[in-house]
């Protein structure tokens, strides 16, 4: 959980997280994400599969499917080189 604190809030270790942070604290972060996990699927892919199947119709477990699978599936040499041009590749999402 402290990794993933610190990805989230930026700016800080792990380490300097632990000296700041009260144990009180981390236990309320603990159970906010536990109620409302910030990772991908719950940030970014079910909002936009439950966008998807209100506007376009589908089977919304389809839809997340399609969004979570790996970039690289469906990746072009050009399209691989233009997300290394940016920094990420097909393992990032």
């Amino acid at each position: 959980m402290w990794f993933t604190l610190a990805l989230s809030l930026g700016g800080r270790t792990v380490e300097e997280l632990q000296h700041a942070m009260k144990q009180v604290e981390f236990e309320r972060w603990r159970d906010f994400y536990e109620r409302f996990p910030f990772d991908p699927t719950h940030i970014y892919y079910r909002p936009a599969a439950l966008i998807s199947g209100s506007m376009a119709g589908g089977k919304f477990d389809e839809k997340l499917d399609w969004l979570r699978r790996p970039l690289v599936e469906d990746s072009t040499d050009a399209d691989l080189r233009t997300m290394k041009t940016f920094g990420f590749g097909p393992g990032d999402r």
